[in-house]
């Protein structure tokens, strides 16, 4: 990844399973240190190679007892460099320092209170009792390793962390890395500056300037294709590359008449106009539709989609000589997903971020972005001056408003559903709604429902409006709009849009539900 930042400090995140490794990092970068996460068997030499300031062991669902419990290699403790444990990084980190771990008598799950028994750099500056934690073990430490001291305890942990100042070992059994912990961010910040003397040098202007660089050492003379959407990550992707290799970078916006109302001239016209990017348009609206023609099943219409896009951005890529690289906007998230430890009952998958285009037309990845999670990358695309509109655009997915129209795609139905997301996004961004939301959007459902518009009856369709909160789309909650917000978004789709006479509103979390219907 990026072991060649040698001039910038940076934090190895051992990841042994746990539900919160990623936040975590994310903890670790909003202090302005770099940070990355590898499984928990790298290899010694590997983290050498890494040079870290500091070592972070997550927490996991194992107990260190158990048969197949992951074991990181102990010789991370003889290296010099200051390790924090946490929850199950603490039992590792006692169990192979010689320590005693024990199944507790009653597990401790949620909030907790501990008191902290002894001044040390990890709570410097933090009360000393009552403090609020975050607790998910069934384990405890029964012995300390020699040399530790117990820094605090709680009525169900009496070691709630320890530590061994003087070769700047340190471990809490409770979770500083989510927001029910209200202290956390500064136990971590005091591991991060206090006890590892980091320095809060990452920044987005230090990662734009750093991957110019690099992307400039690595492509040499060739030429860069890049699949364009008008998204945050390809945007970013585009700009920054532009900034990096000027004309010699060749991205393909490729209509399939499945996008929001004015988008296609919104893109040609935000990166041809404003960036002057090299832009080549395909308007492949006719044949995406026909297609698509009569195709109900939501996984059917995402392989022909995919598949068609393949096939006319690669005939698009075969006129650009001397083509060695594309471009893709991988994320941080996606390259985890790929290689971390995941624990018994999560699946590992490998991300692919654009199906088949590297493996089929043989070119070289550029990946600028795979080292930073989405907020990130959406200070980077400030950083590069993308319009706020770009930057804070709700995800939007690949197959388009076709997943949006349940039922087969037609022209009409596509109308109806760009009309009803217009005035949804218009009425979100108007009520400062929008930049509190994951995404909201509209669904044109296959149904009919009666209605009265003036005297008359009427027999029309039926769209659905969904609007979530999320952090990573991992999890989402619908979002509690206020009701003359809802009033105001039907009214206009019922008056305004052609073919409509009711919206509903969809009050469903994920899990169990997604946030797309299809």
């Amino acid at each position: 990844m990026a072991f060649d930042r040698l001039h910038e400090d940076r934090i190895l995140i051992l990841d042994f399973g746990s539900q919160y490794t990623q936040l975590i990092a994310r903890r670790v970068r909003e202090s302005h240190v770099y940070c990355e996460i590898h499984p928990f068997n790298m290899a010694l030499e590997s983290i050498q190679a890494f040079h870290p300031k500091g070592i972070i062991l997550s927490g996991g669902p194992s107990s260190v007892y158990d048969p197949e419990a992951p074991i990181s290699d102990p010789s991370i403790f003889s290296m010099g460099v200051p390790v924090l444990g946490i929850c199950y990084g603490m039992q590792l980190m006692a169990l192979q320092l010689k320590g005693a771990v024990e199944k507790a008598d009653r597990r401790e799950y949620g909030p907790a209170v501990i008191n902290v028994d002894l001044p040390s750099d990890l709570f410097q500056d933090i009360d000393r009792e009552e403090v609020r934690v975050w607790m998910s073990h069934g384990d405890r430490i029964l012995r300390l390793p020699p040399d530790f001291i117990a820094l605090a305890h709680s009525d169900n942990s009496p070691i709630a962390a320890m530590g061994q100042p003087a070769r700047r070992l340190y471990a809490v059994q409770f979770h500083p890395e989510v927001v029910h912990t209200p202290c956390g961010k500064d136990i971590l910040e005091n591991f991060l500056f206090r006890i590892c003397r980091c320095k809060p040098t990452w920044t987005m202007k230090s990662f734009v300037e750093t991957s110019i660089e690099t992307m400039r050492e690595k492509i040499g003379e060739d030429q860069v294709i890049c699949a364009l959407s008008g998204g945050v990550d390809s945007s970013v992707v585009a700009v920054l590359l532009h900034k990096a290799i000027g004309p010699r970078l060749h991205c393909i916006f490729v209509n399939n008449g499945l996008l929001r109302k004015g988008e296609a001239e919104s893109v040609q016209r935000v990166f041809r106009d404003h960036f002057d990017l090299n832009l080549i348009t395909v308007d492949a609206t006719d044949v995406f539709l026909e297609r698509l023609r009569g195709v109900t099943d939501p996984e059917q219409k995402r392989k022909i989609i995919g598949n068609l896009f393949v096939e006319l951005f690669e005939k698009e890529a075969r006129r650009i000589p001397n083509a060695r690289f594309l471009a893709q906007g991988t994320l941080y998230p996606d390259v985890i997903e790929s290689i971390s430890f995941k624990g018994p009952s999560a699946t590992i998958k490998t991300h692919h971020n654009v199906g088949g285009l590297p493996e089929r037309m043989r070119l070289k990845l550029v990946e600028p972005l795979r080292e930073l999670f989405k907020d990130e990358v959406r200070l980077v695309g400030r950083e590069l001056g993308l319009p706020e509109r770009i930057i804070m655009r709700h995800p939007f997915p690949g197959p388009g408003l076709a997943i949006r129209l349940l039922g087969s795609v037609s022209k009409e139905g596509l109308e109806i559903l760009r009309e009803a997301d217009r005035i949804i996004l218009e009425e979100m961004e108007a009520s400062g709604w929008s930049d509190h939301l994951w995404q909201a959007f509209a669904v044109l459902l296959p149904v009919r429902s009666v209605g009265v518009m003036g005297d008359e009856r009427t027999y029309d369709q039926v769209v659905a409006l969904r609007a979530v909160e999320s952090v990573d789309a991992m999890t989402a909650d619908w979002a509690r709009l206020p009701y003359e917000l809802l009033q105001r978004i039907s009214n206009r789709i019922i008056n305004e849009v052609k073919g409509v006479n009711r919206v509903v509103y969809d009050i469903s979390s994920k899990p169990p539900s997604t946030i797309e219907w299809e």
